[in-house]
């Protein structure tokens, strides 16, 4: 889940017109032209932020910049013109694991300019979750910027009155649904719709709290180990006793939790401008809200990494962003740029969306905790702005922004990236949830079945 979605409309803009942002044979930047940044942050209100941005930097450098939004689900699309005209940008910004993942295969990264900025910076200044997300083997692919993790939300006020602890682990997140759902209140709300990557996204959270990996020790696809059927197992029993009837997704599920309906939520921390009422179209609905629109915020904590009985450390299922610096560029600028944009130029760039750009670089050398403490004073919000420090109490920021350091996901780690991406685009998980909610089999066969259509990903891609 990453903008909310707000790029459905950018995605109707056709390639050639996309492309044309470029400028006519602007290849790259140095002596030939500006450098050319493109960005996925391509909502016109982010596309201004990220323009003054660059100004600035011009300001300051003297490096003339052209910023370039081009569409998330157009990008492959567009990289392939792009390459085949000689219109490849210098730098590409607010990239996810995938689509890194995507230019490493077709080889346009610069990896030695990465390494060279994370050394520059020092890498100890960086989560090193997100250095180990962004590199393949001793090779670091990219600079990661930012990113936003998956939470567990849940009624504070509610769980105090049931001295229940906060939800971490499996167990305690069984207790507490079991506990809390009575009445018009459900459990939990959590997504299983089987055509929703949302599904596959609040699946895999868990699933990696319980040691559920997508490939084994040996490389060979996994899901139908132990600790996948007790992931499974968990998911069914969880939604299919104690979540709201019916297909649940990303709009359904925040709704249910808004109105005051379920005591738990799974959900991306971009909802946490949302709950707090910062945004027209998706208000807080719950009774107690029309008096204090701000009521579920204060009540709500987080959590970010779980642990389920079969797991180690407590994980979190999290999406990078980063900074790619492509080979041909103006490297010598490129690096500048992205420099800039992680040191003089960070409070801004994280400042164009909080609730979903958490800093995976904690401060400088000399100022350990600079930007995470920065971050929790940054306005929030689509209609109304207000710093996340107004509504939310300490615990709750240092959650956020601590997790970072426990972002995982399927596949990066062991050179499985496209692998872990073809599984999730074509839905695999969420499609064999469906057979055991819809009562047409158990966990084990979930697990079975899921990890029987992903080896056949794997053969059909060659691993």
């Amino acid at each position: 889940m990453t903008g909310r979605g707000l790029r459905v409309l950018a995605a109707a803009v056709p390639v050639a017109l996309v492309l044309s942002a470029c400028g006519s044979g602007d290849s790259g930047g140095g002596a030939d032209g500006p450098l050319v940044f493109w960005t996925i942050e391509d909502t016109a209100d982010r596309v201004r932020a990220q323009e003054r941005l660059l100004a600035a930097f011009t300001e300051q450098t003297g490096i003339e910049t052209k910023v370039v939004a081009v569409a998330e689900n157009q990008l492959t699309t567009v990289l392939t013109s792009a390459a085949a005209s000689g219109e490849l940008p210098d730098v590409i910004g607010s990239i996810s694991l995938p689509i890194m993942s995507q230019l490493r295969t077709d080889d346009l990264l610069d990896t030695d300019a990465a390494k060279q900025i994370v050394d520059g910076l020092g890498a100890e200044t960086f989560a090193a979750q997100s250095l180990e997300l962004t590199r393949e083997g001793d090779t670091q692919l990219v600079v990661p910027s930012d990113g936003w993790a998956q939470l567990l939300f849940y009624r504070k006020d509610l769980f105090a009155q049931a001295g229940l602890p906060p939800p971490t682990t499996y167990d305690a997140i069984r207790r507490a649904a079991e506990r809390l759902d009575q009445g018009d209140v459900a459990g939990i709300a959590a997504s299983t719709t089987p055509a929703d990557v949302f599904t596959h996204q609040t699946f895999e959270h868990l699933a990696l709290a319980n040691g559920c990996a997508l490939v084994g020790d040996d490389g060979q696809v996994a899901l139908h180990s132990p600790e996948c059927v007790g992931a499974f197992q968990f998911y069914t029993d969880l939604v299919g006793e104690h979540s709201t009837a019916g297909n649940q997704d990303v709009d359904t599920t925040r709704a249910t939790y808004f109105a005051g309906r379920s005591a738990m939520v799974i959900w991306s921390s971009y909802l946490l401008d949302e709950l707090a009422g910062l945004r027209a179209d998706a208000l807080p609905t719950c009774p107690e809200c029309q008096a204090d629109p701000s009521f579920l915020a204060k009540n709500t904590g987080v959590v970010a990494a779980l642990s389920g009985p079969a797991g180690g450390e407590p994980t979190t299922f999290g999406e990078t962003a980063s900074f790619a610096v492509l080979k041909d560029a103006a490297t010598e600028d490129a690096k500048k740029l992205v420099e800039h944009l992680m040191t003089d130029g960070y409070r801004d760039w994280l400042a164009i969306a909080p609730e979903g750009k958490v800093p995976v670089r904690a401060g400088t050398k000399d100022y350990p905790r600079q930007y995470v403490e920065m971050w929790r004073g940054l306005d929030v919000g689509v209609d109304t702005k207000a710093p996340l420090s107004k509504f939310y109490d300490a615990e709750t920021l240092r959650v956020v922004q601590e997790s970072p350091r426990s972002f995982s996901r399927w596949g990066f780690t062991e050179g499985k990236a496209e692998l872990a991406g073809a599984v999730a685009g074509q839905l695999v998980v969420p499609k064999a949830l469906a057979d055991v909610l819809n009562g047409g089999g158990d966990a084990a066969g979930a697990a079975r079945e899921a990890s029987e259509q992903a080896a056949v990903i794997a053969q059909e891609l060659g691993e």
